[in-house]
C-alpha cells in the first residue's frame, strides 16, 4: 500500500496513528441526502482530494455556515481512516458544506472547487494518490445537477485537459474522525499544512479578493 505524504505528516504531526479512532475518540455521524435536504441552508459535498485543503478553503468562504469532513460513495458502513486510507472501500474523501444561499451561491462555491485542487486529475491530486482522493460533486437537490452541469462546462474553458469530476447524487456521508475535522486551524505549524494546503488558501484568498 502506497503511504501518502500526507499520511506522513499526519502520524508525525499529530502523533495520531491508524486505528485510534476506535477508542470512540472519533465518533462518526451519518448524515443522509434526505436529512440534508431539510436544513434551511444549502447544502453541497465536495470531493477533491485531501479533504484537509477542501475544508480550510472553504472556511475562507463568507455564507459558509458549516464545513464538515468525512466520507462518501462506498459500500462499508460507517469506515474508519485507516479502511479508507487502503483505497478499497470505495469512498473519497469529501467536505460536507451547509451555506446560506442567500449570501453565498451554489455557483460561487463551484468557483472555487474547481480553483483550488487539479479537477483533470484522476484519483491523484498532488502527492495523494487513490481512488479516496478523486474529484467529485455530489448534489443534495436534484435542481443542482443541471447548475454543476454547467459550472462544470464553464470551468473547462480554464482547463487543457479533460474535466474528470465525477458529478452524482449525494449518498450516506459518514463524518470523519474527531482529530481530522478543522485540521489546518488546529495544526497551522504542521508539514502538511505549511507546504500544502497554505499555498491554496494564499490562491482562495486571492479568488475572493477579485
Amino acid at each position: 500500500m502506497m503511504v501518502s505524504i500526507r499520511t506522513v505528516c499526519l502520524l508525525l504531526a499529530t502523533g495520531v496513528f491508524w486505528g485510534c479512532a476506535q477508542d470512540g475518540s472519533g465518533k462518526k455521524d451519518v448524515y443522509s441526502a434526505e436529512e440534508s435536504n431539510m436544513t434551511e441552508s444549502g447544502v453541497v459535498t465536495l470531493g477533491a482530494g485531501c479533504f484537509w485543503c477542501t475544508e480550510a478553503a472553504y472556511n475562507l468562504i463568507d455564507g459558509v455556515t458549516d464545513v464538515r469532513v468525512g466520507y462518501m460513495g462506498g459500500g462499508v458502513v460507517e469506515p474508519t481512516y485507516e479502511q479508507i486510507c487502503t483505497g478499497t472501500t470505495g469512498h473519497a474523501e469529501v467536505a460536507q458544506l451547509r451555506f446560506d444561499p442567500k449570501r453565498v451561491s451554489l455557483e460561487t462555491i463551484l468557483k472555487v472547487f474547481w480553483a483550488v485542487h487539479n479537477p483533470t486529475s484522476l484519483n491523484k491530486q498532488g502527492g495523494d494518490v487513490g481512488s479516496q482522493y478523486r474529484s467529485g460533486v455530489y448534489y443534495h437537490v436534484a435542481s443542482d445537477k443541471s447548475r454543476i452541469a454547467e459550472s462544470l462546462k464553464l470551468a473547462q474553458k480554464d482547463f487543457s485537459e479533460k474535466i474528470v469530476t465525477e458529478v452524482l447524487p449525494a449518498s450516506t456521508f459518514y463524518e470523519a474522525e474527531n482529530y481530522h475535522q478543522d485540521y489546518y486551524n488546529n495544526n497551522p505549524n504542521a508539514g502538511y499544512c505549511r507546504m500544502v494546503i497554505a499555498p491554496k488558501l494564499k490562491k482562495v484568498r486571492k479568488l475572493i479578493d477579485e
